[in-house]
Order: C-alpha cells, then structure tokens, then sequence
C-alpha cells in the first residue's frame, strides 16, 4: 500500500472503546503501522454491539487494519517503552492523569523518546477544575451544548431531548486528536524542530468547538439558541417533513432560486411570488406557513415519490436513510462507502470505505485486514519487530 500517504508512520495505540481507537482506525486506513495495545482480555469494546460466534462485529471495524498486542501496562511497563522508543506517535484515551499514575507519563515517554507525538483523548481535558471527573460520550454531547439542540422546541413535548444516535463526541474528539498529531509531526518533521509534542483533546471541547456563531452571539445580546426540532432557525424552508408512507423527507429549499424551484414543483407558485417570501430572512418569519404548505403536499405522495419530483426540479432533498437504504444505495456501493469484506472471525460482512479519498483513486483495497482477536499480533511486534527474546520452553 506504498500509495496511500501515512505508509511508514508507525503508531501505538492505548485505546479502548471509542475515541482512541476511532483516530487510529483513520490514521490505519491511511496506511499507518497501528499497534493496539489491549489489556488482558481485550479491549472492553468487544463486549459491545451484535456479535457472532462471540466475536463483536462491531470490532471487525473498529480494529480494521491494525495489529494486536495483548499487553499489561502494570507489569510490562519495560516493553511499552521499548514500543514507544520505535513509534512516531502515542494516542491514547485513558482517564485524564492515569499515564502518570502507571509511570509512564510524557515525560517518561519522551525520555524513550524524544520524537514521540503523544495524543491524549479525555472527558474533559489534562486540566481545568472538571479533569478527574469520568465522561462518556453522553456527557460531552450534554456539557458541550449539543444535547440542548437536538431537544424538541419548547412545550411540544415533555420527552427528554435525545440524543443523536452515535457517540459523536468520541468521534469528534478522534477526528482532532488526528488533526492535532498530524500537525505536530509536520511540525517535528517537515519544519525541523525534531520534538515531539503533547495534543491535548477532550470530549467536551470537541463539542463546543461546533456551536457555530452561538457563543458570540450570547455576547452581544444575552441570546441563546433554543432547540428547533428538525428545523434550521437561520434558514426557511428547511425541516423534514412526513410522507404519505410514513417516511420523512429532508427539503433544504431556503435559497431564493431553490425556493421558487420548491414552490413551483408542490403547486404553490404563488407563495413564491408572494413579497412577504421574497427573502431568507422573511420566509425565517413565515416559517409555520411555509413549512404547514409543503407539509400539506408530502403527506399526499410517498417520500421517494416526493424526492424524484423534487429532484426534477433541482431541489436538495432526501429520505431519510436508515443502515438499509445506505447499504442498497448505488452511490454508497459506486464509491464503495460500502465494501464487502471476509472477516475471518465472523465471516463475509460489510464495512465502510473511508470517507477520504485521494487522487480520485477507488478505495477497494482499504481494508487490508478486519478487527483480529486479542493479541493475534503479539508474538510479531515484540519478537520480529522488537526484536525481543522469546522465554524458552
């Protein structure tokens, strides 16, 4: 895999669950050497999700392209730096300060070597007055402000505002902690300065950091944004709408053109030629109306049947999906965002491809491996790459 960019960076992972090992898998999937490191017994996210003959599938993902090395960090503390002395990176996912309380802080790390990058994923920071306190993903969505928009407007309902149906921040948090160990090998390498550094990334920040231009405008005016359910207070006409199957709708038709390209496929040209819907801003006042005169025409039509006529008419719109629709979809299966892969562990299954793609190339070979057993690699790295002796018999 010469091709694919990361070929030669070599990381080592102290992951578990989601946010660690999510980075690493992007950084694999580029083609980075990944060591995970597992306790004895695994790492506790193959307990997670459906499993088959008691393999998660879920870890045939989450540990995709990577190798396994069963390790205790309490006892065999001598061979995790002989690892680190090898590796470009560190990223690890442990409560803020546990490397420290198993002697094996930056400072010991960089002492092994002073190239490493370390990555460190945690609920709420390596400081600040919250570091010890646990976190999960739940937690960052809820702190970050994130929970506080996806709730129901107010007085519609009196169910708690769900949560978005995936461990966001986790993912959020992996996504930077990629970007941020990226720049500081750029930094080591490409300037010259040849030191690693540490990258300091949490859960809760990840969040925050997508609160758009909320934060100053709480400064200029005291204004908080409330929950809007599945609208956008800043754009109109914008929601889901239901369908005459039962299904929803997505319709973004808030720019001028696009809104009387909408109003003229559901009947109602006039609204569109209407002043009081001459403008975004306008049409954000006359929300109820417009979205009550689009509501009144998808319940009519099934949702496929709305799509194909709005997409006629140029209008942004879709079905709402479920892992089914994704799945059959000839655009997912075209740009192979889904690949068939063999599992040897449970068999013929699906994966995602991954979400960057370079030089227009097809990603078919991005999965060079599933997620392997618990310390399948183990006898590989500590004896061929690390070159240490084997315990005669």
């Amino acid at each position: 895999m010469s091709n694919l960019p990361l070929v030669g960076l070599k990381v080592l992972e102290i992951g578990h669950y989601v946010a660690a090992p999510f980075c690493t898998r992007i950084l694999a999937d580029l083609g980075a050497e990944v060591i995970k490191l597992e306790p004895p017994g695994g790492d506790p996210f193959r307990g997670w999700g459906a499993a088959k003959d008691g393999h998660s599938v879920w870890f045939s993902i989450h540990g995709r392209n990577k190798l396994s090395v069963e390790l205790d960090l309490k006892k065999d503390r001598e061979v995790l730096l002989k690892l680190a002395a090898r590796a470009d990176v560190l990223v690890e996912n442990l409560r803020a300060g546990q490397l420290e309380r198993l002697k094996i802080g930056p400072d010991v790390l960089h002492e092994a070597n002073p190239r490493l990058v370390i990555a460190r994923i945690s609920g709420y920071g390596q400081d600040g007055p919250y570091r010890d306190k646990p976190a999960f993903g739940a937690i960052g969505e809820a702190i970050g402000g994130l929970r506080h928009l996806t709730g129901h407007p107010g007085g519609t309902t009196d169910l708690p505002p769900p949560r978005c149906g995936i461990s966001i921040s986790d993912d959020l948090a992996g996504l930077y902690a990629a970007i941020g160990l990226l720049s500081a090998v750029w930094q080591r390498d490409a300037m010259g300065t040849g030191k690693g550094r540490v990258v300091d990334v949490n859960l809760v920040d990840s969040v925050f950091s997508l609160m758009e231009g909320m934060l100053p405008e709480y400064a200029l005016d005291g204004r908080v944004r409330q929950p809007a359910g599945a609208a956008l207070p800043t754009a109109s006409p914008t929601n889901t709408y239901p369908c005459a199957d039962g299904r929803w709708l997505c319709i973004a038709g808030n720019s001028d053109l696009i809104f009387s390209r909408l109003m003229a496929a559901i009947g109602r040209p006039e609204m569109a030629a209407d002043a009081a819907y001459a403008t975004n801003g306008l049409r954000c006042d006359h929300r109820d109306a417009l979205d009550a005169a689009i509501s009144a025409w998808t319940r009519t039509i099934t949702a496929k049947d709305a799509e194909a006529i709005l997409e006629a008419a140029e209008v942004p719109c879709s079905r709402l999906f479920d892992i089914a629709d994704c799945a059959a979809d000839p655009h997912f299966r075209e740009r192979q965002a889904v690949q068939h892969v063999q599992d040897p562990l449970i068999g013929r299954t699906l994966h995602p491809g991954p979400a960057i793609r370079l030089d227009g190339e097809r990603p078919e070979d991005v999965v060079r491996w599933t997620g392997p057993g618990v310390g399948a690699h183990t006898d590989h790295v500590l004896h061929t790459l690390l070159g240490l002796p084997r315990n005669p018999a």
